[in-house]
């Protein structure tokens, strides 16, 4: 028997509400606070391309909104061949709040890869490079 895992269900249900038509690399997200609360995203691209957003930072963007600050997980779900990490952009928002964040890739075959967001970005630029020395 498996069990479900919300996280993962979440991101696929996202990945699925995305808005890729430039794209068409659909991206849902799930992150998920310390104290168990799931919030989704998914890419929302636009025709000025720089306007557009990634499906994690979207997910953050819903969580610091409803409250949330401390995050133990994400999971990013998309329909390529292979597990797909967040892009360098988004490993930097995340960082912001969670250095030692678990990160998981699924596909909607159901492949699946993981790393922790520290071995994704080894030096990333943190509210301590502010310091003023």
């Amino acid at each position: 028997m498996t069990v479900a895992d919300p996280g993962i269900d979440a991101a696929l249900e996202a990945m699925q509400r995305a808005y890729a038509p430039y794209s068409h690399f659909r991206v849902g997200a799930a992150l998920v606070s310390r104290d168990g609360a799931v919030f989704m995203g998914c890419n929302v691209e636009n025709s000025s391309y720089p306007a557009g957003i990634c499906a994690e930072r979207s997910a953050l963007s819903a969580a610091v909104v409803a409250g949330a600050r401390e995050f133990v997980r994400v999971v990013v779900a998309t329909e390529a061949t292979d597990p797909t990490p967040p892009c360098g952009l988004c490993r930097q928002a995340l960082v912001e709040f969670a250095p030692d964040l678990e990160v998981i890739s699924v596909t909607s075959d159901g492949k699946r890869a993981a790393w922790r967001l520290g071995n994704l970005l080894p030096a990333p630029f943190t509210p301590e490079s502010l310091a003023h020395r």
